[in-house]
C-alpha cells in the first residue's frame, strides 16, 4: 500500500473520531490532509522508501494564534500523540513538538513560509523568478482529506502554477540554454575531442529540456530524483524521457555521436511543437535560440520582459 492510502485510511478509522470526539469545537477551523517532503506525498513511494519518515501518520493544519491558541494546539498535538503507535503493520516513529515533523499538529503558516518563504502563499516576482521548484511542487502535492476553514486550499490554489508571465520567463532561459548545451555545444565539443564537456553539454541539455516540458504542462518539477518518474507522467513528453535517459546514459565515442545529436534535435522538435500548440512562440523553425527570445517577447510585464533573458533559471 501507498503511503498516501496508508495515511489517509489511518485518518479515517483513527483521527477523525478522535477529532470529533475529543475537540469538535475546532474541527470548523482545521484541514487534514498529507503533503509536502517525502516520496509518498508524490506517491513515488516503494520498499526502498520505508527505510526512514515512513509511518501512518498525516498532518493537522492550524490557522494562526487569534483562532486556535497555543493551549489548544497543545491538547491537539497531545490527543494526535495518543493515537495508535501501529497500523496496518506499520510504526509510528517519535513525535518532535507541534510542526517539527512531517507528521502531526502544524500552524498553515508555519507550513507554507517554511516551504515558500509566504506564511499566506502570495509571492513577489522575485520569490516567483527564484525559488527552487521542487519546493513549490512540495507545497501542492499530495492530498487534503478535509478543509473546513478554507485556509490552506486557498493557498495552495494560488501556488499551483507558475504566473503566466513568470512562466514565459523561465521557459525563455531554459530554452536558451537548451540551444547553447544540445544544438551548438554539443557538436562542438565532439569536434574539438572534448568527450566529457560532450557529455556535460548532453547532460545540461536534459536538464533545461526536462524544465521546459515541466513547464509547458503546467507542472512543477520536484527533486531532482524523482525528476524522470514525474516526466513519464507527462502526457505530451512521456516518449521524451526514454530519449532523454539515451542521451545522458550512452558515452560519446564515434558510433553513437550522430545518433545522440538526432535524438537532441528531435527532443527540440518535440519541444516547438509544445511552444506553437500552447500558442506561446511566433517563430517557425526549430531553432530553440529564436524561440527563446520570441517567448520572452511575449511577456505582458514590461520590468519582467526587460530583464535579462536567463532571470528566471
Amino acid at each position: 500500500m501507498k503511503g498516501l492510502e496508508l495515511s489517509e485510511k489511518y485518518f479515517e478509522e483513527f483521527g477523525r473520531p478522535m477529532l470529533e470526539k475529543e475537540l469538535p469545537d475546532i474541527l470548523p477551523y482545521l484541514a487534514v490532509g498529507l503533503f509536502g517532503s517525502g516520496s509518498e506525498c508524490f506517491g513515488y513511494d516503494d520498499e526502498v522508501s520505508r527505510d526512514h519518515d515512513f509511518e501512518p501518520g498525516f498532518c493537522i493544519f492550524l490557522p494562526d494564534e487569534s483562532v486556535i491558541d497555543r493551549r489548544t494546539a497543545f491538547q491537539l498535538e497531545r490527543a494526535y500523540a495518543k493515537l495508535p503507535k501501529e497500523f496496518m503493520g506499520v510504526k509510528r516513529e517519535m513525535l518532535a513538538p507541534v510542526g517539527g515533523m512531517r507528521h502531526g499538529v502544524i500552524r498553515t503558516a508555519d507550513f507554507f513560509n517554511d516551504k515558500v518563504g509566504a506564511y499566506d502563499g502570495k509571492l513577489t516576482m522575485e520569490a516567483w523568478l527564484t525559488l527552487p521548484e521542487h519546493y513549490l511542487a512540495e507545497a501542492v502535492n499530495g492530498k487534503i482529506f478535509f478543509d473546513n476553514y478554507g485556509e490552506v486550499t486557498r493557498i495552495r490554489e494560488q501556488l499551483s502554477r507558475y504566473p503566466e508571465d513568470i512562466k514565459r520567463k523561465k521557459l525563455a532561459g531554459h530554452l536558451l540554454l537548451m540551444a547553447q548545451s544540445g544544438q551548438y555545444n554539443y557538436v562542438r565539443c565532439i569536434r574539438h575531442g572534448e568527450k566529457a564537456a560532450a557529455q556535460l553539454a548532453a547532460v545540461e541539455f536534459v536538464k533545461h529540456a526536462m524544465a521546459v516540458m515541466f513547464l509547458l504542462s503546467d507542472v512543477y518539477q520536484p527533486y531532482y530524483k524523482w525528476s524522470f518518474r514525474a516526466l513519464r507522467e507527462l502526457p505530451d513528453f512521456a516518449i521524451d524521457a526514454e530519449l532523454m535517459e539515451y542521451i545522458i546514459t550512452t558515452d560519446n565515442e564515434a558510433h553513437v555521436q550522430e545518433e545522440k545529436y538526432a535524438v537532441i534535435e528531435g527532443i527540440a522538435t518535440d519541444v516547438t511543437e509544445g511552444l506553437v500548440k500552447r500558442k506561446l512562440t511566433t517563430a517557425i523553425c526549430t531553432d530553440l535560440e529564436k524561440h527563446a527570445y520570441a517567448v520572452n517577447d511575449g511577456i505582458k510585464d514590461g520590468e519582467l520582459r526587460n530583464m535579462n533573458v536567463l532571470a528566471g533559471v
